[in-house]
């Protein structure tokens, strides 16, 4: 069945009629990445105000890639399962050159992890549920539908110009976090623009509704026969939607493809027969761009707003939600009256999250839509040679799945123990007794000792574990025991064999100095 999107009720906000006092945060936009940031404050006691121009839900699945990570993120703000349970699970990809499959990969080869790899699952669900864990965090959440910024002024504070069905009114902010997506108002306001590649190439979307057997797995064409020359991907969601990607090429007109007359017999020969309802069309074009910088003042930028990246890859959503995971905690102790200075530390991270997902798309992008000259050849020899030789197999890229980045970070770190596991990686989850190793770290720093007792240091929160074999195999590798500090958003921020208390406090401080 088409899903149902109900309206949220518009509800006139107090400013219309006397000045509202100065909120610590406003959120712009309430995609998944607003709403998302609004959660994290306020499961930290931090309360935002969240503006939407619209009151529905995104129309179209749009991203319905959910990676490990980003699950895990989605678990602590208290949606994670309920994702897993609607959606398609999936870890296994395959490629094929015309008929013939030339690359397979699993994504998750190793038991002994609460999220699954991938779950496809429309951003429309996402959102959903994330509205109904918003409200349940009223008053901490004051969402806003139907309230579109009109203009920004940025000082020591920032002053939004925000524009109701019953006429304009002004709120001010410690703090304005702009999420609203690829064609920010915010950015525009403030007279910012990306930087980075616009490809000449175009793809279109469609989502499909019929009963099919294809199975839980991500498939991939080069020059398939039902689209000759051109790529294509399928994806199984929920509800017995499918999603379909075809290359158009660049001189393809995005109003004139997204008509029926076009599409329909584009996915009759792509499934095999006519028995599908068109769900949802969309044409979109390759770009990997981004802001120079994510903070401006008190103003800042979190996920399309921030960057935008080609879709193939799944790294559009998923690294909204890590920008989400960098900047929640951060903000929350500014918010509570700790220095603004540790947000830059942000800005320094998502740049580099950031950096790594443009450049893999960007190769993706390069592999599947060549230029004419030593890039074609390339691309061909490889197809050519993937289907006979095991070392192309490796060098097919259509589209590098989205895994967190390692942050360049320079905490203490013991060479002896697993790269894996490293500073600035997130920690792995193992199973543990009475649950999970991922569900013990997150919200607060956290001392990690396994094999021996976790040094003591005040206010910091520690976690003692008996070594087991997934322990050993993720922290441990050739060692008897570790000292890991965890930070709040499950990063590794330093670890040691064996260490004191004076060096965890002092690893411990460089956190909250952003350092």
């Amino acid at each position: 069945m088409p899903y149902d999107y109900r309206p949220f009720p518009y509800v006139a906000p107090p400013g219309l009629t006397a000045p509202e006092p100065r909120h610590k945060v406003v959120i712009v936009g309430a995609g998944p990445i607003g709403l998302a940031l609004a959660i994290d404050l306020a499961q930290y006691g931090v309360a935002s105000v969240v503006l939407d121009d619209n009151n529905v839900v995104s129309v179209g699945s749009r991203a319905i890639c959910w990676s490990k990570r980003s699950l895990e993120i989605l678990d602590r703000l208290g949606v994670g399962q309920r994702c897993v349970e609607k959606g398609v699970i999936w870890k296994v990809g395959r490629t094929l050159h015309r008929e013939d499959e030339v690359w397979t990969f699993d994504l998750q080869p190793d038991p002994g992890h609460k999220m699954p790899a991938f779950v496809n699952l429309q951003q429309y669900y996402v959102e959903e549920y994330l509205v109904a864990r918003a409200l349940e965090l009223s008053p901490l959440i004051d969402l806003r539908w139907k309230n579109k910024v009109m203009a920004v002024e940025v000082g020591g504070h920032a002053a939004l110009t925000v524009e109701t069905p019953d006429g304009t009114y002004r709120l001010e902010a410690e703090h304005v976090v702009a999420c609203e997506g690829a064609r920010s108002a915010v950015r525009g306001m403030l007279g910012l623009d990306f930087d980075g590649e616009l490809f000449e190439e175009r793809f279109l979307i469609a989502d499909i509704e019929m009963t099919g057997d294809f199975p839980s797995e991500r498939r991939f064409w080069f020059e398939p026969p039902f689209h000759a020359g051109q790529s294509a991907l399928l994806h199984k969601q929920p509800d017995n939607i499918y999603r379909i990607d075809l290359q158009l090429g660049w001189d393809a007109d995005p109003e004139t493809e997204k008509t029926p007359e076009r599409v329909i017999p584009r996915i009759e020969k792509a499934v095999g027969h006519k028995d599908f309802r068109l769900d949802w069309v969309s044409v979109y074009t390759f770009q990997c761009r981004r802001l120079a910088k994510f903070v401006h003042g008190p103003v800042m930028f979190c996920g399309d707003s921030a960057h935008v990246v080609s879709p193939f890859g799944a790294r559009g959503g998923n690294g909204g939600l890590q920008d989400v995971d960098a900047l929640g905690w951060r903000l929350a102790v500014v918010a509570k009256g700790a220095d603004a200075g540790i947000l830059q530390a942000y800005d320094r991270e998502r740049q580099h999250g950031a950096d790594e997902n443009l450049l893999n798309s960007s190769r993706t992008t390069r592999f599947m839509s060549p230029a004419p000259g030593a890039e074609r050849l390339f691309r061909d020899a490889v197809l050519a040679l993937a289907g006979k030789a095991a070392f192309a197999r490796p060098l097919v890229n259509s589209g590098r799945l989205s895994r967190p980045c390692v942050y360049p970070l320079a905490g203490p770190d013991d060479p002896a123990l697993p790269v894996g596991a490293r500073p600035g990686a997130v920690a792995p989850d193992a199973p543990l007794d009475n649950g999970w190793l991922i569900d013990r770290l997150g919200r607060e720093v956290v001392v990690l000792a396994i094999g021996q007792l976790a040094p003591k240091v005040a206010g910091v929160k520690t976690v003692d574990l008996p070594v087991t074999p997934e322990l050993q195999a993720r922290y441990l590798g050739g060692a008897a025991q570790a000292v890991y500090l965890i930070r709040p958003d499950q990063i590794v921020a330093a670890r040691w064999v064996t260490a004191s208390p004076g060096a965890v406090n002092k690893a411990a401080d460089d956190i909250w100095r952003g350092a």
